[in-house]
């Protein structure tokens, strides 16, 4: 995929994707993404960086036609008899290798839509009729490597690529199942502050404030495990430091599970 000027200028998104299930059932969530899905133009191609392929290295998927990965367990079988059968771009793969660097990026074929993708473009782009690549998360980078990647990637928004970041801005998991069982959902003092104040950072454009509220103690107890954040900071670095910023869906599941998206336009 090369620069095109004529082609329209993509907003960036990042989307807090919560619990599988919200690939099946009707909720505040799946409304809130439907209603998100009508304020974005129809993109070339959708690049999504998704909390689920967290691992050492990073890698874009070159799959001609990527598979629909059920990675997750104890949900029921209708969940696991989706599809999702978008398209992948060879093209589109090897111009992320291309803005990241061959040193640094490569292209992989072992890999393919995880949930953090295709449950909330199962919303987003219901007839998967827009290609859709995949670039991992290099768990071995600090915060402020993977934003400077995501700086990396912003050329893609003029060439009608969409760059989707999919987590959640908290993500405690043991929190929120200790919740569900209790039937005590009250958010915690810790989310609601990590929350505003990564809003309040998000709409400041302040990246040296993201990359490194993640070592406080709120940022610990929102993130036992790094992964679910780091897609918010290429999504921040995509976006660059002009335009508006946005949060079409807010709110907490389980008590202390953000599902606040943000979309850059």
């Amino acid at each position: 995929m090369t620069p095109a000027s004529t082609e329209p200028r993509m907003p960036v998104l990042f989307i807090g994707h919560g619990s599988p299930m919200n690939a099946i059932e009707e909720n505040t969530w799946t409304q809130g993404f439907r209603s998100l899905a009508r304020q974005l133009p129809r993109p070339k191609a959708i690049l999504s960086i998704s909390a689920h392929w967290f691992l050492p290295g990073t890698h874009v998927t070159g799959n001609e036609h990527p598979p629909t990965i059920h990675d997750f367990g104890g949900f029921p079988r209708a969940l696991y008899e989706m599809q999702y059968p978008a398209r992948g771009s060879v093209e589109l793969a090897n111009r992320v290798v291309g803005l990241l660097g061959a040193s640094r990026a490569s292209v992989q074929h072992d890999w393919g839509l995880d949930h953090g993708t295709w449950t909330v473009l199962h919303h987003l782009r219901p007839e998967a009729d827009v290609p859709v690549v995949q670039l991992s998360i290099d768990a071995r980078l600090a915060p402020s490597e993977h934003f400077t990647l995501g700086r990396a990637l912003a050329g893609l928004r003029d060439e009608g690529v969409l760059v989707m970041g999919s987590g959640n801005v908290t993500h405690n998991l043991r929190h929120a199942f200790t919740s569900m069982r209790s039937g005590d959902t009250t958010t915690p003092a810790w989310a609601e502050r990590f929350d505003q104040d990564v809003a309040r950072a998000l709409e400041q454009r302040d990246g040296a404030f993201l990359a490194r509220v993640i070592e406080t103690d709120a940022g610990r107890m929102s993130h036992p495990s790094i992964d679910h954040y780091l897609p918010l900071l290429y999504a921040a670095g995509a976006a660059g430091d002009g335009g508006t910023v946005r949060f079409p869906v807010s709110g907490f599941d389980l008590g202390s599970l953000s599902m606040r998206s943000v979309l850059y336009s």
